[in-house]
Order: C-alpha cells, then structure tokens, then sequence
C-alpha cells in the first residue's frame, strides 16, 4: 500500500518549489515551464540529492517513486491531448512556401545531423541490448522536436501571436510536433518489436492501422457532439467533461495496448478534436490550470530523479555532452534558419524563426522519457539529453530578443493595426 502522508507531501513540495522556481525565471524573461524544468531537476540526485542526501532520501524514498509516477502520468496524458487540441493543420496553408520549406527542413535536417552523431555515440554510450537502428532513429527524432506549447507561450509573452514571425512559427512548430510524434511512434514499435518477441510488427502496425482508422472516421465524428453542445448552451456539463476525460483515457490505453505509449493515444484525441476557436479556449479554460499547475510539476519532478548530473562524469563525458548541445542547436537553429531564408524571410526573420524553433522544453523530456522507459537510451545519455533541452529552451528568449528586439515586435504591430484600420475605414460606406 502506498504511503498516503509521503505522496502528500511530496505533492505539496514539488508544487510549492515549482512555482517558486518558475517565479525567479519569470523575472529572468523566462517561460515558468522553463523554471518548473529547472525545479524537478534541483529536488533530483543532480542538487538536493548531492548537497542533502538524507532529506532527499526522506523525501522521496525509492519505494514511494512508482505512485508518484503514476500520477505525473496521468498529468502529461492529459496535457498531450491538450497539445494536440491547441494544433491548428490548417494554419500551415496561410504561409504558403516559407512555412512548408521551413517546417520540412527544420525537421530532415536535426534528425539527419543526430543520426549522424549516433554513429559516433553508439558505441561509447549504448550497447548490444539496442539496435543501432533503433538507437539513431530514436536521437535524430529527439533532435528533430519543437516545444510547441513554450514556443506559444514565449510569443504570448512578447506579445508576436500576430506579428508574420509569430503565426510562421507557430504553424512551422505544430507541423514539426506532428511529424515528430509519428516518427517516435514508429520508432517505439521498432524497438518493442526488438525486444518483446510476443506482438510480431506486422500485428501491430495492422492494429495501429485499424485504431487511426477509428479514431478518424469514427471518434472524430462522434467528438462533434461536443462543439454541437457547446454552441447550443455556451459550455459544457460535467456529464460531458467527465466522457471528454474517458475519451482521453481509453485512446490512451489503446495505444498502450499496441505496443506504442499512452502518449501516443491521448496526444491523437486532441488533434482529431473540433477546432473552433471559442470552443478550444473552453476545454483549455477548464482542463490547463489543474495540469499544468499539479501534476505536470510532478512529471518534471519524476523526471529530475531520473536525471543526475553527476552521471556527466570527466571531460570525456562532457565533451560528449556539449556535441549533443552543438548537433541539437546547428541542426535545428540553423536549419530552420537557411530554410527560412531560402524562402524568401530576411535574415532577422530567418534567425528569429530559427531560434525560436530550437526550443525543445517539455516536449523533449516527453521524448526522452519514453526513450528511457523503452531502454533506447542508458541513464547517462538520458541526463545528457535533458542537459540539451535546458540549454536549448534557456537560451531561446535572450537570444530571440538580441536578434527580434521588443522594439521591432512593437513597431510591425502597430504598423499591422494601422494597416488593418485603414483597410476596413476604406470599405466603410460614404
């Protein structure tokens, strides 16, 4: 039996310094996802279990992690599927040429370059208990993902949700999270099939088939009701919620069943859910605040013990550690970048689009954690690839305003209002 008093207050701690942490960042010019990052990572072996070991040890002893897990699973079920509800496909369509060309380059290009790294890693940092397929596919698509929901929120910040910069890269970012998340289930299916001789590959993908089948032809239709409902009374009961949440569940533990993850699922139910603007914002209303502010704190700190620093032992080590760091940021910075510029965006545009798709954050330890949990990547990579997704989402806002200052964002949308004022004063009637 769990423990009750040691979950509660190991909820209680990783809530309390979470927002503390994610406040200090704030006034850093940082997204708080990026301090709650940073606070699962300090209440892990990598600083209270290193400067404190016998409170960490209190505090969340070994026997105690599985229910702890349990939860921060449940938590980031249900903020994939919001992920997934807050992509728009269609927004790609208004960018025409840049968006494409940027959003296929910015993913070929990291996932080419962290294959290529894999040559070099695989026989330093894994072993024969993993395909070197396996093992290259899983670092290219690790390198390839964009942080869609901290990417949001920085634009949101800085104010650039209507600037072009801003809706390219929003539309470049839910394109590559898509393709991201395809390639990591294929991957996933690969390596289970590799390990577990049960399920043969072509039964899984045959029944991987047959669930996309349903859930688009079928459940898509079906979650229509919902926006039906919610345009006749203007919200939804709790009736409705509550079958929204079994929704969630069931195509969660469908993809479990077919060897993927429960991610997978749940990520799936909010990109086949209706996209109508007033309604998206009211399932976001109702489900964020209790995810993001309880239990995706506790993903991030799950994730922190998993993660040691300490691991990142000699030079070697961290000369290892700083290639991760170069490949992640020349191949998805500076891919997006060239292709942006390739298509037609100035070099400011281009190296402002660039930036902002090199930051990984919560995505990236999603990925990472699926990795690990399916033995693709040993503990010590693990924490050498979270070092990368702090680095990359950390440098992402300093370096956007160097080269996207607040000055300029201000500039083009005031231009952009009175540019849309003197259109509309030009229809009015005389």
């Amino acid at each position: 039996m769990p423990n009750l008093a040691t979950l509660i207050i190991q909820i209680g701690v990783v809530i309390a310094v979470s927002r503390l942490v994610a406040v200090l960042f704030q006034k850093m010019q940082q997204p708080k996802v990026m301090g709650e990052m940073c606070a699962g990572i300090m209440l892990g072996p990598s600083l209270l279990g290193w400067i404190a070991p016998h409170v960490s040890g209190f505090l969340f002893p070994p026997a105690s992690l599985g229910y702890l897990n349990a939860l921060s699973q449940v938590g980031v079920v249900i903020y994939m599927f919001l992920v997934g509800l807050a992509l728009e496909p269609k927004a790609l369509r208004k960018h025409g040429h840049t968006a494409v060309l940027t959003s296929h380059v910015s993913i070929i290009a990291p996932f080419m370059f962290g294959a290529l790294l894999a040559l070099y890693l695989y026989p330093r940092l894994s072993d024969d208990s993993v395909g070197f397929i396996g093992f290259a596919l899983f670092m290219g698509a690790a390198m390839s993902i964009t942080a869609f929901p901290v990417l949001a929120r920085i634009l949101s910040d800085r104010d650039m949700m209507r600037t072009r910069l801003g809706s390219l890269a929003i539309a470049c970012a839910a394109v590559d999270d898509v393709t991201g998340w395809c390639i990591l289930a294929y991957i996933v299916i690969v390596v289970r099939s590799y390990h577990q001789a049960g399920t043969p590959l072509w039964a899984t993908l045959a029944g991987l088939g047959a669930f996309l089948i349903a859930m688009f032809y079928g459940v898509q239709r079906l979650l229509h009701g919902f926006e039906t409902a919610f345009k006749m009374r203007g919200r939804l009961s709790e009736n409705a919620m509550a079958l929204m949440v079994v929704v969630i569940l069931l195509s969660a533990v469908a993809t479990e069943r077919l060897g993927l993850h429960l991610l997978f699922g749940s990520f799936l139910a909010g990109v086949i859910m209706p996209k109508d603007g007033k309604f998206v914002r009211y399932i976001l209303d109702k489900l964020e605040t209790t995810t993001i502010v309880v239990l995706l704190p506790l993903y991030f700190a799950f994730t922190g013990l998993r993660t040691s620093v300490q691991m990142i032992q000699g030079g070697r080590m961290w000369i290892f550690c700083g290639l991760i760091i170069l490949t992640a940021v020349t191949g998805k910075l500076g891919g997006s970048m060239i292709a942006a510029r390739a298509a037609g965006a100035s070099w400011r545009e281009a190296g402002g689009l660039g930036t902002l798709m090199n930051a990984r954050g919560l995505m990236e330890l999603v990925i990472l954690n699926v990795g690990l949990d399916i033995g693709v990547i040993t503990p010590a990579l693990y924490s050498m690839m979270v070092v990368m997704a702090l680095v990359t989402t950390f440098m992402t806002t300093p370096l956007l305003e160097w080269i996207y200052p607040l000055r300029l964002i201000k500039q083009e949308t005031e231009h952009e209002i009175a540019g849309r004022d003197a259109a509309e004063a030009a229809y009015e009637p005389a």
